[in-house]
């Protein structure tokens, strides 16, 4: 083994087969490895330990070459054991992480036994990974809370400060594909967990011995019956009602009634989102073969609603049915793709930055009709955004007098804001002597929160990310495609009721503000060799600085990583392998390692004046070629700074 694995994975591999705490199906499975010569499948399982990114933490369940006893008789269908390994999700790295979770919190001086509450969706292994959850947690002397079947992200959020736990997990890899799962940890406040406290986690977990694992994995693995609470409905009813609110005017829906299609993607979406839209007024059609729980996921070549091969089946069922609008989900429903009918009977697929955009205009305008702003606005009116998602966000609210903030990449670093927003506000009352908590603020009705959150706080208006994702309200604090869902819906109803199209008004917007036309490119590094092409490119930009960018001159270069740059809050935005480049004529394009996969992703920004909104399709007819040049040019670029 030590002449064909990495001094770093070969000390990890003993570690594990000589610490005393792997069942005996795991020994077989990396006897079968070695026996076999799967050297490089073995440097990819031990090279490092599974790690925290943007969403947690994520690893194959399924290796690329796997032990004959992991697949057993059900194959790749239905595996038998998740891949062994340290860069991998399993027994081990599950167990492990939630010994850490627990001792971090309790170290934290919680008052009483530690809480949690554990969800999952639908991926091999998921349930069974959020048992021993809850089985290790109650062995350790916490109390722990499981959902009864697979449920979406944004419900575990809201059910965190429902219930109010420490802390809460959820199993998924998100829009991943079948061969992945994840372990993402969620603070008491309801989002995702961020240093300085993921850091303290970190710790705990490293910190946890193989002498004090084995027992504790032996005991958990080995115990019988529900050790756990069960998530009650009335919780559950209360999660739905709060994602129904996030509708401005539900009379819009009421009164249009639109079609809608809805697709699963054979994930958790299925639980809330027809139900919620029938209730709101809408008529649903779901795609009934895509709504069948399946961790195989096996109608789509991706369960990523950002790939256009995943709509297919929801696009032909609405060309049916004539529907407004149609919409799909990721599997762990915080992610919505949504495509909406246009005059001639087509459907245009909006991206991730078209919708965000329609939303954050509709948002502000009905807020304004409504009464809930001003007719100038308040600065109080936040939109948050990552750097990476179209800057068209930043004009909206400006336009409108809000405020848009630039967060890093990942809606953990929103879930923070709105957890800061939350502690100004309660200040703010206690200030004026109003004593009323957290959870009585939140049992308020959507407009009195609203009211409270500009006079003390803020109100967030719109949360967006380029990458399908956004939320609105304030008791979720994370993305939220159950309630993207129902907005979806209600833009549906407005655009039918002004006799416009999705593009007819992001037209208009655009005429406002300037075409903005944004794109992404993926680069795919497999494995130990794939992390070290990823740090090669990054480390490159950073020692060859770029003087242009396919052609186009740096105007400006960001690095996250070794300077200190303030958001639009005066607030320092913490360090994380990021380049951002301003570019001639106001473009831009910004470089990061992915945080959930092994990926290099390049972020291109156009804007280019358009004087009315008929003139838009010359003008991006005409882009179209100089920006396909451009992109290509920066990713040959990325790729010869990889190496071989």
């Amino acid at each position: 083994m030590a002449q064909n694995l990495s001094p770093a994975a070969t000390e990890r591999l003993e570690t594990w087969r000589k610490g005393g705490f792997l069942p005996a199906w795991a020994h077989t499975a990396l006897d079968e490895l070695v026996t076999a010569q799967a050297w490089e499948e073995l440097e990819d399982r031990f090279f490092r330990d599974l790690t925290f990114g943007t969403g947690g933490m994520r690893g194959r369940i399924i290796g690329r070459k796997s032990a004959p006893i992991e697949l057993g008789a059900g194959g790749l269908d239905n595996p038998a054991h998740p891949a062994v390994g340290a860069n991998n999700l399993n027994d081990v790295t599950v167990t492990r992480a939630t010994m850490g979770l627990f001792f971090s919190v309790k170290n934290a001086g919680t008052k009483g036994a530690p809480k949690i509450v554990i969800a999952h969706d639908v991926r091999h292994f998921s349930r069974y990974f959020a048992e021993l959850v809850a089985r290790v947690w109650t062995i350790l002397g916490g109390e722990a809370w499981l959902f009864t079947g697979p449920r979406s992200t944004p419900q575990l959020s809201f059910t965190v400060r429902a219930l109010g736990t420490d802390t809460g997990v959820v199993l998924t890899a998100s829009h991943n594909p079948p061969h992945d799962n994840g372990y993402k940890v969620y603070a008491s406040h309801g989002g995702q967990v961020v240093p300085p406290l993921a850091d303290e986690i970190v710790t705990a977990v490293r910190a946890v011995k193989p002498e004090e694992l084995g027992p504790v994995l032996k005991q958990a693995t080995e115990a019988k019956g529900d050790v756990w609470k069960t998530v009650g409905t009335d919780v559950e009813k209360k999660y739905a009602e709060s994602a129904a609110q996030v509708v401005l005017n539900p009379a819009k829906i009421v009164q249009g009634k639109p079609r809608v299609v809805y697709s699963a993607l054979h994930g958790t979406g299925a639980v809330v989102i027809p139900g919620l839209l029938r209730t709101l007024g809408a008529e649903v059609s779901e795609v009934a073969a895509q709504m069948k729980f399946d961790g195989r996921f096996p109608t789509v070549p991706s369960p990523n609603p950002e790939d256009p091969r995943a709509l297919a089946m929801m696009l032909d069922q609405a060309k049916i049915t004539h529907a407004a609008v149609g919409l799909a989900t990721d599997p762990d429903d915080d992610r919505i793709a949504t495509a909406f009918r246009e005059a001639d009977g087509s459907y245009r697929a909006l991206t991730g930055n078209e919708f965000g955009a329609l939303l954050a205009d509709y948002r502000f305008q009905q807020a304004k009709e409504l009464g809930w702003l001003p007719p100038l606005g308040s600065e109080r009116a936040v939109v948050l955004k990552s750097f990476v998602t179209t800057p068209l966000l930043d004009a909206i609210a400006h336009e409108h007098g809000g405020l848009c903030v630039n967060t890093l990449t990942g809606f953990k670093w929103m879930g923070a804001k709105l957890h800061k927003y939350e502690e100004q506000l309660l200040a703010g009352l206690a200030k004026a002597g109003d004593k009323r908590t957290a959870a009585q603020i939140a049992a308020l009705p959507a407009k009195d929160r609203a009211e409270l959150g500009l006079r003390h706080s803020a109100w967030l208006v719109l949360a967006a990310e380029e990458s399908y994702g956004c939320l609105a309200g304030d008791t979720v604090r994370d993305k939220d495609a159950n309630a993207a869902a129902a907005m979806a819906v209600e833009i549906a109803a407005w655009l039918a009721a002004q006799s416009l199209t999705a593009t007819a008004a992001l037209d208009n917007l655009y005429s406002r503000h300037g075409y903005h036309r944004e794109s992404l490119r993926t680069l795919t590094f497999e494995g130990a060799a794939g992390v070290a092409q990823i740090q090669r490119v990054l480390a490159s930009f950073r020692s060859d600085p770029p003087k242009s960018l396919g052609g186009r001159a740096v105007e400006r270069a960001l690095d996250f990583l070794n300077a200190e740059h303030r958001d639009e809050e005066g607030e320092v935005v913490p360090r994380e392998d990021f380049l951002l480049y301003e570019l001639a004529g106001g473009w831009r394009c910004a470089v990061r390692g992915s945080g959930t996969e092994p990926k290099l992703k390049l972020y291109f920004f156009a804007k280019e004046p358009l004087n009315k909104p008929t003139a838009r399709p010359a003008l991006e007819a005409a882009l179209k070629p100089k920006l396909d040049a451009w992109m290509d040019a920066v990713a040959a670029d990325a790729k010869q700074r990889a190496g071989p």
